[in-house]
Formats: structure tokens, sequence, C-alpha cells
């Protein structure tokens, strides 16, 4: 395209078409530039595209590209090439040289769309010889691959002449266009220079057959030997006259010319059915590619070349647009944020800005090749998805652990208040499942076809194991609740009932438990429906419950079991050593030691043979029968050797009618138990023997008769002299006073009652103190001052009070000697044997 010219060189160009008789192309293209004014510098700003030898000029390219915004113009721009023979109205751009070197180029100001013009170096110079035709047909293929239409300057009398000037031009023209294998359709407008007077309607035809005849003779591929020539071309003919001759009617059609480059590329306009357009932002780098094959003398595959530019441009506007969007404020700042907590309105603020990073993409890529377009933006698309798949994640993440928090509040809220169980997993199950579905759809990206499927699987699984883990939780506690319930009400009622043996221990048992586990199961029964389970699991349940409370009244069995021979030693105690009344035995003399004592043992064996096995069961067994024949005593007058098969039958380590599973107590054991217990029972009847013994000798004071008769008759003389000599009586008389008080503080006839061993032992500790104490008492009386008769009654009555405070002294001191001794005698192993009461030892 030519570089135009300003007011400093206007009258060169005119010189120029004086003195080649024409008016010039340059004048045209200065017209629709506005050549003629100093401001039509900015808009027709130009350069000098290829060289003379063939240079492309890249960075004067992009230069011009940016100035005249030629990458903003997307599909809505021309391009314009002028070529015809030398010194046929072409520019002269340099000094000192008629000839355009190469290939320049510049935009059209004023004229819209935007118009690119590219001047090429004319045809058949003397410059370059008549042989150097490569750059000719290189220029040419260039001129018809980037432009939509090319102008051909051509002279009128060449018109209809075989060696006319144009066709060489013409058969270049159409011999390159046979090296694009799908041409784009291009416009060749044929500007008839210097026109004579024969009409153009005449001059027309004539060009016309003289095209065809070219085109005709031009070799062909085989694909293309009857394609027309309107196929690749659009063939337009427009007349200039003479510029010398008719300045005016030049100028007005010049003017005309003109105005058809107006909305060239409209329907129905120059080019208006011009196909396989680059866009503008690849003009640049199309134009290099296409140079480039032209230079390898290569053939130029302008449809695969189309491909190829809008590979490397969609490619390049799709990194610029990632890079953009990676360094995107509002991303920045919402990948930051969704690492810590869930963003409200995620979905919308992302799908906005990748819809405008991808807006952006299309809207600068929309003119290049849809199918590259497309892929490319596919790519674009799925990078940006992967960039930020790692916050939807997070975002998804976010919303899940928060639903399941909130489930979780939501549902322990829900059972706090008393809704069953089921119902509330339900409920809040469905309410929570929608809230996360809703927040789904609320993060949702647009442009992404995320499944968050496997998410909401998960968080269905942690709201099934939660509420499971909480069921088996509220299970266990309902029943920890009605066991501890059960154990409350059986174990020491049970205890109880098994301490006090007797026949209806064990049905009192069987309706204690019966009672008890229909109450806890009708409970615990009540309180599992409300966590709506199959029926087979909560018989199981409640088949468990009964098992637990059948279990507590066994443990307590097998517990009591094991201090067995202590109850029985405890009953025998309780019934040997105490009445009926449940007082304290006093062995006198007159009860029956023997008869208390089978008594006792029976009550003994009887919680033996009740402590032997469980009898949950409304059975029967001769367990109670076969201790009594076994072990128990035998009657005075009865056989007094038992039978072998008596003594056989605790020889074993079952009881007959009785399960080992329920046997507490084997009849060897029994054997072995009732044994030790006769032992360790055995010293307490002794006792008991020795105590009465001891006690009916203490109560028999007076002598034998035999004894008082030889008394009497022995000491008759003795009981003389006394009456002759009443001193002596009176001495007796004080020895009498003195052994009585010995006799009432010493407490003898106490002392002897468990026996003489016992009783001498005692005195023998006691005796000294008390003579010594009752001396002193004498002594102390002996001493006071005898002042006058008042004084001395009243000192006998002081004597007398302090000798009745000394025996009570001395009874307390007897009393607690009696208490000592009866606790030694416990020791011992009396333990219920009684002392006489105070006024007993006042008599």
């Amino acid at each position: 395209m030519s570089r135009y010219d300003t007011n400093s060189n206007q009258k060169k160009k005119e010189e120029d078409d004086d003195k080649n008789g024409a008016p010039s192309a340059d004048t045209i293209r200065e017209s629709n530039c506005g050549g003629g004014g100093g401001g039509g510098d900015k808009e027709c700003c130009s350069t000098h595209l290829i060289d003379g030898d063939g240079n492309f000029n890249v960075d004067g390219l992009e230069n011009f590209m940016k100035e005249v915004k030629l990458s903003e113009c997307g599909l809505s721009y021309a391009v314009v090439s002028i070529m015809g023979p030398q010194s046929s109205g072409m520019n002269y751009y340099a000094d000192k040289s008629q000839t355009t070197k190469g290939i320049w180029m510049a935009r059209c100001g004023g004229i819209e769309p935007c118009t690119i013009v590219m001047d090429l170096e004319g045809t058949d110079g003397r410059e370059r010889g008549e042989d150097d035709t490569a750059f000719e047909k290189q220029s040419a293929l260039f001129a018809l691959a980037v432009s939509d239409i090319v102008l051909i300057n051509m002279w009128c009398h060449d018109i209809g002449r075989e060696q006319a000037a144009n066709k060489p031009l013409l058969k270049t023209v159409f011999q390159v266009m046979m090296r694009l294998f799908s041409p784009r359709k291009t416009t060749l407008m044929f500007v008839i220079r210097d026109k004579t007077r024969t009409p153009l309607e005449n001059l027309e035809p004539v060009l016309r057959e003289d095209i065809q005849k070219i085109w005709d003779s031009v070799p062909k591929p085989q694909a293309h030997k009857e394609t027309p020539l309107s196929e690749f071309f659009n063939v337009e003919v427009v007349a200039l006259s003479s510029f010398e001759e008719k300045e005016e009617q030049f100028k007005e059609q010049v003017a005309n010319l003109r105005q058809r480059f107006f909305h060239s590329i409209a329907p129905g306009g120059l080019a208006g059915d011009r196909r396989g357009v680059v866009p503008a932002s690849g003009f640049s780098f199309s134009s290099q590619e296409i140079w480039r094959i032209i230079k390898e003398n290569r053939d130029l595959d302008l449809p695969a070349h189309k491909v190829m530019v809008a590979t490397v441009r969609c490619e390049e506007i799709a990194n610029e647009k990632y890079s953009s969007f990676v360094a995107n404020k509002d991303w920045c700042e919402l990948e930051e944020a969704v690492q810590s907590y869930p963003v409200p309105g995620f979905g919308k603020k992302l799908s906005a800005i990748l819809e405008t990073c991808l807006s952006e993409y299309d809207s600068e890529a929309t003119y290049f090749e849809e199918g590259v377009r497309t892929a490319k933006q596919k790519q674009l698309e799925e990078k940006l998805l992967q960039l930020v798949q790692p916050a939807y994640q997070s975002m998804l993440g976010h919303l899940r652990t928060g639903t399941l928090d909130k489930f979780k509040d939501a549902f322990d809220n829900a059972l706090n208040g008393g809704q069953g169980f089921a119902v509330a997993a339900s409920d809040c199950t469905k309410s929570f499942m929608k809230q996360f579905d809703e927040g789904c759809a609320d993060i949702i990206i647009k442009q992404a076809s995320w499944d968050s499927t496997k998410v909401r699987d998960k968080l269905q699984r942690d709201i099934e194991a939660h509420a499971a883990a909480v069921r088996a939780a509220k299970l266990s506690e309902l029943t920890t609740l009605y066991e501890s319930k059960l154990n409350g009400a059986l174990a020491a009622p049970v205890e109880a009932l098994l301490d006090g043996a007797g026949d209806d221990t064990w049905p009192t048992i069987r309706k204690l438990l019966r009672r008890e586990t229909e109450a806890a199961v009708s409970g615990f029964s009540v309180a599992l429906s409300g966590f709506e389970m199959d029926t087979q699991t909560k018989e199981n349940m409640l088949s468990k419950l009964e098992d637990y409370a059948r279990g507590v009244v066994e443990a307590k069995a097998k517990e009591e079991a094991g201090r067995v021979l202590v109850r029985m030693k405890d009953r025998f105690t309780t019934l040997f050593s105490h009445d009926s009344d449940s007082m304290p035995r006093v062995w006198s003399g007159k009860e029956d030691i023997r008869a208390i004592t089978k008594t006792a043992r029976s009550a003994s064996l009887k919680l033996l043979a009740v402590m032997a096995a469980i009898r949950l069961d409304d059975e029967t067994d001769s367990i109670e029968n076969t201790l009594a024949v076994a072990l128990g005593d035998v009657k005075a007058g009865a056989v007094t050797n038992r039978s072998t098969t008596s003594l056989d039958s605790l020889a074993s380590s079952t009881w007959e009618e009785v399960p080992p599973a329920k046997t507490l107590i084997t009849p060897v054991q029994c054997k072995s138990l009732w044994r030790q217990f006769k032992t360790e029972t055995e010293y307490s009847v002794t006792q008991a023997i020795s105590a009465q013994e001891a006690s009916k000798r203490g109560n028999n004071f007076l002598p034998p008769p035999w004894a008082i008769v030889a008394l009497i008759i022995l000491g008759f003389n003795e009981f003389m002299t006394l009456l002759r000599n009443p001193l002596y009586l009176g001495l007796i008389f004080v020895a009498y006073l003195l052994m009585k008080a010995l006799w009432v503080q010493l407490d003898i006839s106490g002392e002897f009652r468990n026996g003489a061993l016992p009783g001498l032992l005692s005195l023998s500790t006691k005796i000294l103190p008390t003579v010594m104490n009752l001396l002193r008492k004498l002594a102390e009386e002996g001493q006071k001052p005898a002042s006058n008769d008042a004084q001395r009654n009243q000192s006998s009555s002081l004597a007398s009070k302090t000798f009745r405070s000394g025996d009570n002294d001395d009874n307390s001191e007897m009393t607690s000697s009696s208490a000592s001794s009866g606790v030694t005698s416990s020791g011992n192993g009396n333990e219920y044997s009684s002392s006489p009461s105070m006024k007993d030892k006042m008599k």
C-alpha cells in the first residue's frame, strides 16, 4: 500500500501526472485519504511492509496495527491492493526514484469500515529486468491471499491488443491463483486510465473477453479444469478520463470511485461476498506466515493457513485471558476467603468472573475459524475450571461440615425436647439434606457440570452414622436405666428373702421377679416405640432385659450361696441364743438344750436346702428331703446305723431333677459345709451346757441335810459355849457383817455361775483390793475427833452414810466386775450368758 504524500510533495505528484500524460491512482487514494490537507497524517499512517529484497517488516506492521487500532476491528475491515504496469500512474514514494520498491501499506482515512491499502511494485519494470519475475509473482500471490479488492491499473489503448502491457500482469495473477488450494473470492477492479471517446459499454466487453482468454489459457489443476472465472473473482471495470484533458471530470469520477469503497464489505458492496476473512487481531501473524510460505516457494493452502492463524491467535488470546483471570483481584479474594470459611453467593460470584473472562475471549476471538475458536475456548474453560475446582471443593467441604454440625445440634435439641428418636432423625435428615441441596445450588458454577453427588452421599453417610451412634447411645442409656431399675428392685429384696430362707422363699422370689420384670419390660417397650425398630430387634432387646432380670436374681443367689456357711451359723446363733421373744437366753437350768439345738440346726439345714439350687421355674425338687434324711439328727430310739443309701445320696456332684446350670451347692459341698457347720457350732452348745450346770450349782446355797444334822450334833458344845459367853456372839456378828459385805461386793455367787475355775480366778484378782478398801474406810472413820454429842451423832450419821455409800461403790465395782466376767465368758464362746440383776445381788 502506498505512503500518501502530504502538501509538501503534492506538486511533485502533479508534475508526475503531467509527465506520464494521465492522472495517477495515487490521486484517487489521496482523495480518499483527504490527502490535500495537513490533518490527514494521523489517520493515513503508513509503513513499508515488504522491502525490495523481500524482507517482511514485522515491527513496522505491529506498530502500524497499534496506531490504527486494527486489532479492535474484528472482521470489520477491508484490504485493497493496487497493482499495474510500470508507470501506469503508480505513486513515487522515494524522492529519487519513480518506482515503488516492494509493498507499502497505509490506512485510508475517513472511510468506514477501516480500509487498508497495499501498493505493490509495478510489473515489467526496468529495474528488475524482464526475466526477473519471481518477486512479481510472489507479491501478486501475497496480494490475492490477503486482499478483498485488487485494483489493477491499465491503459485504455492496451484493450484488445495482443501485446498489451496488462496481459503479463493478468497472466501472473491467474497463474498464482492456481497455487491457492482454496482461494478466497476476490474482487478484481480494472481501472482504465485515460479513457478515450469510446464508450465504456464498448470497452468493457472487449476487456472481459481479453480476461476470459487469459483465464482459459492459464494451465489449471484437474479439480479446476471447468471452473469458471466467476468462482474466484468478481470482475469490476471502471474508467477514468485523462487528467490533463478533462481535469474536472477526472476529479468527479475519482470522487464517485471513492464512494464505492464506503461499506465495501457490506452485502452488495465491492467485497460483499468475500469469504475466508482473517480477524483483524490475527492479520499481522497471518500476513507473516503467508509471506514466509510464499518465500519458501510452497503452495499456499489458505484453509489450512486460516486454521493455523486461528489456532495461534486463539491460543494467545486464551493464555492472555487465563493469566488475566489468575491475577483477577475478585478471584484472588474469593479463593483466599473460601479456604477459611464458606462464602455466601460463591457460585454466582465465581460464575460472573468466569463469564467475564470467557466473554472477553469470545469478543477477541469471535472472528477466527469457528472450530478452532470453539476448541480453544473449551480448553480455556477447562483450564479455568481446573483452576477453580479446589475452591469449589472447599466450598462443598464447608457446606458439608456446616450442615453436619447443624444437624447434630438440631437432632440433639429435638431429642432433648422429648421428640421420638425415629421422628427426630427423619425430620432432621430431610431438613438438612434439603439445606445442603439448596447450598449446592448456591455454589453451582454455571460453566461447570460438576456433580456433588459424592459429597452429598458422604454427608448422608455421616448423618446416618451420627444418627446410628446416637441411637446406639440412647438405646444403651435406656437399657442401662432399666437394668439399674431392675437391679435396685431385685438385688436387695432377693438378698433379704434368701437370708430368711423358708418354704416360701423361692415362690416369693419368682413372684417378685415376674412383677418387676413385667413392669420394666412394659416401660422399656414404650420407650423403644419411639425408635421405630423392627419387631424382631425389639423382641430381642426385651428378651435381653428379661434375661438380665433373671441374671440379677441368679447372681445374687450365687453370691449368697458363697456365704451360706456364715448365714447358717448366724441363723443357728440367733435361734440358739435367743428365746421366742428375741431376748438373750439365760441358761438357768430349766432349758432343754437338746431340743433348742435341734431346732436351730434344722433351721440352718433349711437354709442350706434353700440355697442349694436356683428355683426360678415352677419345678419341684427333693433337695430338702435328701438333706433332711442325710444330715438330720437321729431321734432317740431310732436305728443307730443309718442307711448307706442316705449317706451315698450326698456322694454326688449333681442333684436329681436339678440341671447343673441351676445348681449352687452340690451334694458333696453340702455334706462338707454341714460338717464344718456342726464343728463350729459345737462349742456354743458345750458352753451352754456348762453355763446351765454352773447355774444349778450357784442356786443351791444350803448344805445337804446330813451335813446339817452332823453340824448340830458335833457343834452342840460350841453352841453352848456361845450361849454362856455373849462376847463371842458379838465377835461372830461382826465377822458375819464383814463376810456379808465381802460377799455382796465380790458377788461370789455370780462369779461361780460360770464355773468354779473362772470364779476362783476372778475372786483372786478382786479380794485384796476389796478388803483394803474396807479397811481404809474404817480407818478414816476412826481418825475423826469426837467434839460433842451432836457432832458424834452427826459423825455417826455420816459414818453410816459413808458405809452405805461404800457399799454402793462396792456394788458398782461388783457390777463392773460382773460385766467384765460376762465379757470374758463371751470371749470364751458363751455369747448369750447373762448376769443377775442388781436386786438379785442385794438379796
